[in-house]
């Protein structure tokens, strides 16, 4: 390989490695009414626990029923909503909440419900 190239090759490779230390901390942490902190999925949140897209809701927002979850929020709810919303989503695609609440991700809109996390159900 010419010398040239070699530069350019090396010089690529500084660059994208010292970059690699730029990218986002990943998931902002989880917090619920019991004090209990945890990490949302890096999937799942974008932002921090101030102007994120995820965070915990009521379980007044949520009803349990045989299809999985019915989720309804209004504005208040949740930072991002600013009208009434109504989501669905089945128990097989939900994710444990680790601290026993409900918790709820919309990205890129609020329209678009991303992750929601569910206690585990006891029978």
């Amino acid at each position: 390989m010419p010398k040239d190239r070699r530069c350019i090759l090396a010089g690529v490779m500084i660059a994208f490695f010292s970059g690699i230390g730029m990218l986002p901390a990943g998931a902002h942490e989880a917090h619920s009414a019991h004090g209990v902190t945890w990490k949302y999925d890096g999937y799942c949140c974008n932002g921090d626990s101030k102007s994120g897209d995820c965070q915990m809701i009521s379980t007044r927002n949520v009803k349990v029923t045989n299809q999985g979850y019915e989720i309804s929020l209004g504005p208040g709810d949740h930072r991002l909503i600013t009208r009434p919303h109504h989501f669905t989503m089945p128990q097989s695609e939900a994710r444990r909440s680790k601290d026993e609440e409900y918790h709820l991700c919309l990205y890129p809109t609020e329209d678009t419900l991303r992750c929601f996390y569910a206690p585990d159900m006891s029978y």
